[in-house]
């Protein structure tokens, strides 16, 4: 071939590789409408071209004016010029899933899921019960939660659209609002809210012994003694200490929206990442971590959607009363661990109070001995004390805890977070849970949580429901009652 007919070759080469990008990013995009469109529409009830028009245009900004969604009783239907498709089915209690071509006859409901579950007991208080307070939080309350509905004045490129907030003192739910079109029915989404989620239910197989922490990760492609990743347990998985290669940076064509906008089985998608690190050495965020930890939940049930179901409901959801939370599969009937669980953000607030009492739900032990205070211990490789094991930590620098994510809360706050301004944060020495969630943009962290505790924090120091102010854990205490995991 000639010199000038291998330049050409190479343009064309060049060119379709180009092409190929640009049709694999925008089939993300279009997958990732299609799927958010579902979800808040079905799950959540919202109306989808709001939805479309003030959340996820800005997520996929400049797909958004060639975009099409339209949602249907039982599926959404995505398009970007009508040349690149996405379609998402809808099912009672499992909610929205993105299909790859060809899957929709693989994902009927399975027969015998539980998914009506029984209501509480109305006239029982929460959190046992349903009864909330009906007299107005005291006002400098209910100027905190004011406040944090309020958007940015001047806005400088951010929007917090807040969608709710509740905060439980000592047990008892002292304060809540919502934004139109939101109620104390409505199931919220979490982002990555879930891992915390998905963290509590591989605790609980810790706990029956079908799980170990320190032992090799039970990840069939790493099976072989040869293979590096071989060494990676289930403890490096949930302190996100690995060494995995995973490109979590939420551009287009990066790991993590491959994995949730193309990917029908996550956790293999996450399976294939190379070690980049000798495990245990290095932190680094992953949801397809959560995704591994998700198909392992469903290894245990035999690849059984039902069954992971009825377990989620038998040993987490139910005994502690959220009876609203469920988890959206992946096209292979894994739960989507990383990002997709959802309730009502009076159940968030019941599972920060689970972790806030150590694992013990009225008397009943849900999480093993110890878990609480495992996933709250900073992991060793992450920086500033910022983690736990699937969970956020305010810990700080062993060297100077003044430098920490949030320098005006106790050292002892811990979070689930997720995407747009989700948080469940517990803040043990002041009693206290409080759940944010919002559809904020960008994801900054300027949608005003930190601020939005520390008025809390202040104001159950003065209202005359608080008998006292917010008591610091003595030097050395631990965050909960029980030993910590050890190998």
């Amino acid at each position: 071939m000639s010199l000038r007919g291998l330049v050409a070759a190479a343009l064309l080469a060049a060119l379709a590789f180009g092409a190929h990008r640009l049709w694999l990013a925008v089939s993300v995009g279009t997958g990732f409408a299609t799927k958010m469109v579902c979800s808040l529409a079905l799950n959540s009830g919202q109306d989808p071209e709001r939805v479309l028009r003030t959340y996820v245009s800005d997520e996929i900004a400049p797909l958004g004016p060639w975009l099409r969604v339209g949602v249907s009783p039982g599926a959404a239907e995505g398009s970007v010029l009508g040349l690149v498709r996405a379609r998402a089915v809808h099912r009672d209690g499992l909610g929205c899933t993105l299909l790859p071509p060809g899957a929709e006859a693989a994902l009927a409901l399975p027969e015998g899921v539980a998914i009506e579950r029984p209501p509480l007991a109305p006239e029982i208080p929460w959190p046992l019960g349903a009864a909330v307070p009906d007299a107005p939080p005291p006002p400098a309350l209910d100027a905190a939660l004011a406040r944090a509905f309020a958007e940015p004045d001047p806005p400088a490129g951010h929007v917090r659209r807040t969608t709710a907030v509740v905060v439980a003192h000592r047990g008892e739910l002292v304060a809540e609002r919502y934004a139109p079109g939101y109620t104390p029915d409505t199931p919220m989404l979490s982002w990555s809210m879930a891992k915390s989620v998905t963290a509590a239910l591989v605790g609980i197989e810790v706990g029956d012994g079908r799980l170990a922490l320190f032992e090799h990760a039970p990840v069939p492609e790493w099976s072989g003694a040869a293979d590096p990743r071989h060494a990676i347990t289930l403890d490096h998985l949930l302190r996100m200490s690995s060494g995995l290669a995973f490109d979590e940076s939420y551009g287009p064509l990066s790991d993590v929206t491959r994995m949730l906008y193309r990917a029908p089985d996550m956790g293999a998608f996450a399976a294939r990442s190379p070690l980049a690190a000798q495990p245990g050495r290095v932190w680094s965020y992953s949801s397809g971590t959560a995704n591994l930890l998700a198909r392992m939940l469903r290894d245990l049930a035999d690849r059984d959607l039902a069954a992971q179901v009825r377990f989620a409901n038998e040993r987490l959801f139910d005994p502690v009363g959220m009876r609203s939370a469920f988890f959206e599969p992946d096209a292979s009937g894994s739960f989507v661990g990383s990002s997709y669980a959802f309730m009502t953000a009076r159940d968030w607030a019941r599972f920060g109070e689970l972790h806030r009492l150590g694992g013990v739900w009225d008397g009943r032990r849900i999480l093993p001995e110890g878990w609480v205070r495992y996933v709250t211990t900073p992991a060793p490789a992450a920086p500033d004390g910022v983690y736990g094991a699937h969970w956020w930590l305010n810990a700080g620098d062993p060297k100077d805890p003044t430098h920490r994510q949030w320098p005006s809360l106790p050292t002892d706050a811990y979070a689930a977070e997720g995407h747009s301004g989700q948080y469940v944060v517990v803040v043990p020495s002041a009693e206290l849970v409080v759940v944010r969630l919002g559809l904020s943009e960008p994801d900054d962290g300027r949608d005003g949580t930190e601020e939005l505790v520390a008025d809390v924090i202040r104001a159950l120091g003065t209202e005359p429901f608080n008998s006292g102010s917010v008591r610091p854990i003595p030097p050395g205490s631990p965050r909960v009652a029980g030993p910590p995991m050890s190998p």
